[in-house]
């Protein structure tokens, strides 16, 4: 199965949740793309004692997840791409959730 997920969130915890599904879901044989979008983009920056997002960042990462992050989004923060989040578009959104076989949103 194809699996969109949607992250509008900085809170570590949603964060932390959205990856964590994200990393079972590969482990389970599925295909899975993140699409980062409003303070979402921030991510990769959530340091949290009790949730460690960069770590489950990392391993859906390791484990051929895809990260896509809205460039607007990005620009709006004045930050720019990273090679674990490319910049992307609502056009790369609408290619998401049209291939997807499900999509989730977590914030």
């Amino acid at each position: 199965m194809k699996i969109g997920i949607i992250i509008g969130a900085k809170e570590p915890e949603v964060a932390w949740n959205a990856f964590r599904l994200a990393n079972v879901s590969l482990k389970a044989g599925h295909e899975v793309k993140v699409f980062l979008i409003n303070s979402g983009v921030e991510a990769e920056n959530i340091s949290d004692g009790k949730h460690d997002v960069k770590g489950q960042i990392s391993q859906f990462l390791q484990n051929k997840g895809i990260i896509l992050a809205c460039g607007t989004c990005l620009k709006a923060r004045e930050k720019g791409e990273s090679a674990s989040c490319p910049i992307s578009t609502m056009n790369d959104l609408l290619k998401m959730v049209e291939e997807s076989d499900k999509i989730l949103t977590f914030g």
